[in-house]
């Protein structure tokens, strides 16, 4: 009998947001992540259209890692029928509930579009019944010529690349892939024997300042708002890019490098994302692990405050300059920092640091390229406040990052499949790994069907 398996891309092609992919291997049928599809706000009205596929029919949904824009739509997927099974690695099911409650928190409000009914306890409830965690190369038997193992993808705490095991033939999923070293994570894991890749291409056509870059740049904007007696307002996503510059701005405060000033962590949802830190700490990297005090959050420095309750957080206002802010949402799409953005924008004595992806059109994006004008939960906001960006601090790879881990199974690799990215990320992503290492790449169009040969 003819080995093959079919891989249809129905998310996260033309677009960063949105995984979501069917493989068909071995009469089963498996999805890779069910994210949302995030533009001008947390979830476009796409993500509201029924799937193409019978979501009755998936016999297991892998879940890469717990960002809403590779689990986002697990909820609608329970609404339309689905009760196979959800596999992901430990940690990223102990990070999917907050994230799943706080989103249905945003979006279960919204009876318009039904979301009311999409959104429920009772579907969150449900999918984690059904829901199992593995341990990073733990051996997930699907069918007797079908094995499945999660490998450290270097992202956030616990996420993963999906490694499927069919007649001798490797097919893996990268989910995102870390931007190595990280200050918290160990680095992505090296493989060398893939046969058929399905990547991320978030920067496939750029690259970021270096580690040292980074820190240095992030110092110097710091002290450069210090000096104007300015308030700095970051804007991050509430997993893992919060966690990671709350490590970077102890670190810096340890070598006296930035002047001490009152640090307001305005995310309840980052707050409650810490903690499942300190319950997977044996996930982070030895120097992470070491840094992780007793006390009841995973950062604790001086000048450094939690504020939960939002009338802690309008309380911010009143505290006298220089300080820092950061909150969420990382593309300013909502959540509390667009509070601040309206307060502290129009002053020129501020700064907007930028540090992570920005989607098209959203606001972060609009402001990142030089609009002097934003609109900001219905109202117009002037932008005169400096704006950095610093890319070192993503979590993805950069484009010859990307390059090179393709690189190391350079020998094996008969196809690579770009996605996850802006198009001309990918097919920039795409071409160079034509042109540098002589590999059949494509970047595939939404709804696109590829059969892989898995023969021997």
């Amino acid at each position: 009998m003819e080995k093959i398996a079919k891989i249809t891309f129905y998310g996260g092609t033309g677009s960063v947001t949105g995984a979501n992919f069917l493989l068909e291997i071995d009469g089963q049928k498996i999805l890779v992540d069910c994210g949302l599809t995030q533009g001008m706000k947390l979830a476009d009205d796409v993500n509201w259209d029924s799937f193409v596929y019978d979501p009755r029919e998936i016999d297991i949904l892998f879940v890469t890692h717990a960002h809403v824009d590779h689990l986002g739509r697990i909820p609608k997927l329970i609404k339309e029928g689905f009760r196979g099974k959800i596999y992901s690695t430990e940690p990223t099911k102990g990070l999917a509930g907050p994230m799943l409650e706080d989103t249905a928190g945003i979006l279960g409000k919204n009876e318009d579009l039904g979301l009311d009914k999409i959104y429920t306890e009772e579907n969150i409830k449900l999918a984690f019944s059904l829901w199992q965690g593995f341990t990073y190369h733990q051996k997930i038997k699907i069918t007797e010529n079908v094995e499945a193992s999660f490998l450290n993808a270097g992202h956030i705490l616990g996420s993963a690349m999906v490694e499927f095991l069919y007649n001798g033939k490797k097919i893996l999923f990268t989910g995102d892939l870390g931007n190595s070293l990280s200050p918290l994570l160990p680095d992505t894991e090296k493989v060398t024997d893939a046969d058929y890749l399905i990547m991320e291409s978030v920067y496939g056509d750029r690259n970021h300042e270096s580690k040292d870059d980074r820190r240095r740049l992030l110092a110097e904007t710091i002290q450069d708002n210090h000096k104007r007696r300015g308030t700095l307002i970051m804007p991050t996503f509430s997993l893992e890019r919060s966690q990671e510059l709350l490590f970077e701005l102890d670190a810096l405060l340890e070598g006296n490098r930035i002047p001490v000033m009152p640090i307001f962590f305005d995310s309840p949802l980052a707050i409650r994302l810490t903690d499942v830190f300190k319950q997977y700490k044996n996930y982070l990297n030895e120097k992470a692990q070491k840094a992780i005090s007793s006390g009841k959050y995973l950062f604790d420095f001086p000048g450094m405050h939690n504020t939960l309750k939002s009338e802690e957080s309008k309380l911010i206002n009143d505290v006298p300059n220089p300080k820092i802010v950061i909150a969420g949402s990382g593309m300013s799409t909502g959540g509390r920092i667009v509070h601040h953005e309206k307060h502290y924008l129009p002053d020129p004595n501020n700064t907007l640091l930028l540090t992570g992806y920005q989607s098209i059109g959203t606001p972060g994006r609009l402001i990142q390229e030089g609009l002097k004008k934003v609109r900001i939960t219905g109202e117009d906001v002037a932008v005169r406040a400096h704006i950095v960006t610093i890319y070192g601090y993503s979590g993805h790879k950069d484009s010859d990052g990307l390059l090179s881990f393709v690189e190391d199974m350079q020998d094996s690799v008969k196809k690579v499949f770009v996605v996850m990215g802006e198009p001309k990320s990918s097919m920039f992503l795409v071409q160079k790994l034509r042109d540098n290492l002589g590999i059949r790449a494509f970047a595939p169009k939404q709804g696109d069907s590829v059969i892989l040969d898995c023969n021997i």
